[in-house]
C-alpha cells in the first residue's frame, strides 16, 4: 500500500520534470527493487525526486547511488564525472557505557564544510571498532580521514582514502569514500551550497 502511494506521488511529480524518460524509468525501476522499510523507502523517493528537480537548475551537485556504489558529479542534467564509491557499512560500536551509532544515510543534503590536507583528531570509536584500547591522549593525524573531506553534517562525510598511518583503515562507517583523484577533480566546484543526493 505504501509503495502504491509513493508511486502515485512519484508519477504526479515527474510530470513536471524535464528529466529524460529513460532517467524517470530507471528511478522507478530502482524504487520497485528496493527491499527496505517504509521510512527508508520514503527517504529514497524524496532524494530521487529532489535529484530530478535539480537537473533543471544550472547548478553543480553530487549524486550517490549506494546500491550501485556510484558517485557522480553533475551540472544541471549533465554528468561531469563519475566514479566508483565505497559505502561505509552501518554499525553500532559499544564500549562499556559508551555507544557510537553509524546509521545508513539517504536523503538530500547540503555540504556544510570541506577540508583539504587537514588534521583529524582520531576519535575513540576508531580504536574501539577494532577492539583496540585507545591511547590516553588521542592523536591528531594529518589527513587522517583522507586528503579531501566533504562534510554533510551529523558527522557524515565523503572522504578520500586515509593514509597508512591513520588508525582508520578504509571507509568511515556510514560515510562514503571516493578516490583522491576523483575528489581532487571536483574540489574547486564543491562549496557550502552544493547539494548532495544520497539514495
Amino acid at each position: 500500500m505504501h509503495r502504491r502511494a509513493l508511486e502515485k506521488e512519484f508519477s504526479s511529480r515527474v510530470t513536471l520534470s524535464q528529466a529524460t524518460p529513460f532517467e524517470i524509468k530507471r528511478i522507478r525501476r530502482e524504487l520497485l527493487d528496493l527491499e527496505v522499510d517504509e521510512k527508508t523507502l520514503a527517504s529514497a523517493l524524496d532524494a530521487r525526486l529532489k535529484y530530478l528537480e535539480n537537473t533543471r537548475r544550472k547548478e553543480f551537485y553530487v549524486a550517490i547511488d549506494t546500491r550501485k556504489r556510484e558517485f557522480s558529479f553533475h551540472f544541471a542534467d549533465k554528468v561531469l564525472r563519475d566514479a566508483p564509491l565505497e559505502v561505509g557499512r552501518p554499525r553500532t560500536i559499544v564500549s562499556g557505557k559508551k555507544t557510537w551509532t553509524f546509521a545508513p544515510l539517504t536523503g538530500a543534503f547540503s555540504v556544510t564544510g570541506k577540508f583539504d590536507n587537514g588534521g583529524w583528531r582520531v576519535p575513540e570509536w576508531v580504536y574501539r571498532m577494532d577492539g583496540r584500547k585507545p591511547p590516553k591522549d588521542l592523536p591528531t593525524v594529518a589527513n587522517g580521514l583522507g586528503r579531501y573531506v566533504i562534510v554533510l553534517g551529523n558527522d557524515y562525510v565523503i572522504h578520500s582514502p586515509p593514509p597508512p598511518e591513520s588508525p582508520l583503515k578504509g571507509v568511515k562507517p556510514g560515510s562514503f569514500m571516493v578516490s583522491e583523484a576523483d575528489l581532487a577533480a571536483i574540489w574547486p566546484r564543491v562549496g557550502p551550497a552544493t547539494r548532495v543526493y544520497v539514495f
